[in-house]
Parts: structure tokens; sequence; C-alpha cells
């Protein structure tokens, strides 16, 4: 009898043995997409000058570090914008993500650096990924927009229209 005591213990102790990790491996991604369908009727108050007819698309990736418990360490942004349809010789003097859900104004919380000194020309109205990257974002910010993307727009500002030309809140993907 003890004999098969001891060989189901034996047996049990080599299970206890298999190669699987201790604890589960974090799953937490390290990058997240988000787009937006820019278009200037989404702007507070809308847009109601030769912009109207523009529209585009955005894409806001948020490549991330993260510590050993999964929570985010730092963060950096990469924007990307393709616009059609605005006024030939237009061009983008600011492109940013603000606070703020559907209808809502906010302040800007991450920054593209985009300035009408170093504005982007449309010569023809339009402009095909125009890509700004390896932004700086506050790790609490990015948690903030992986949290709630409907809660911040994404938009580009013109000199027509210096407060906002397109706008479009943030769909993650």
């Amino acid at each position: 009898m003890k004999r098969y005591v001891l060989i189901g213990i034996a047996v049990v102790a080599a299970g206890c043995g298999s190669s699987s990790p201790s604890s589960p491996s974090n799953t937490q991604p390290t990058t997240v997409v988000f787009t937006a369908a820019l278009n200037p009727a989404n702007e507070v108050p809308p847009v109601t000058n030769a912009d109207t007819s523009g529209s585009g698309t955005g894409t806001f990736k948020l490549d991330l570090t993260r510590d050993s418990a999964g929570a985010i360490t730092a963060a950096k942004a990469t924007f990307v914008f393709s616009l059609t349809n605005f006024p030939a010789n237009s061009s983008i003097i600011l492109a940013h993500i603000h606070t703020g859900g559907p209808g809502v104004t906010g302040s800007p919380i991450v920054n593209t650096g985009l300035t009408a000194a170093n504005a982007v020309p449309m010569p023809n109205g339009s402009v095909t990924n125009q890509t700004f990257a390896n932004i700086d974002v506050a790790a609490v910010d990015a948690q903030k927009i992986i949290d709630n993307p409907n809660g911040f727009y994404y938009n580009v500002h013109t000199a027509a229209n210096p407060g906002g030309a397109a706008r479009a809140q943030l769909v993650k993907q």
C-alpha cells in the first residue's frame, strides 16, 4: 500500500513541476491606435467659410511603456492626417488632441508641434499622410485617452479657421 501512495505522490509532484509561468503574463497593449473622421461641421461652432468643403481622416497612435504591473509609465504619440477639398493654397497651422466630448470645446492635451511658422501647405487643397511622430505624452494623459476616447477630439486648424477647421472624436481601434 505504501508503494501506491509513494507512486501517487510522485505523479502529483511531477505535475506540479510544469513549465507554465507561476504568474500570468502582462497582456496590456503597448500600442493603441485611434482614428478620427475629420469634418468642419464637427467644429464648435461649425465652420461656415470656404473650409466647409474640406474633410479628412486622422490617426493618433500611442506607443506605451508599461511597468511590471501594466501601468503606463511613458508614452509617445504619432499623428497622421490626410485632408481633401480644402481651398487651394490653404495650409494647416495646428493639429492636436483636445479634451472634450462631442459638441464641447476643450484645451489641447497633445500637440503636434505644428505652428503657423512651420505650417503644412496644401497648394491643391489636399495633403496625404502628413505625419508627426515621437511626441511625448504624459502617462496620466495617455491613460485618460485610452479609458475614454470619446472624451477627446482630434482637430486641425487653418489660417482661415485658427480656432479649428475640421474635428472628430477619437475612436479606439
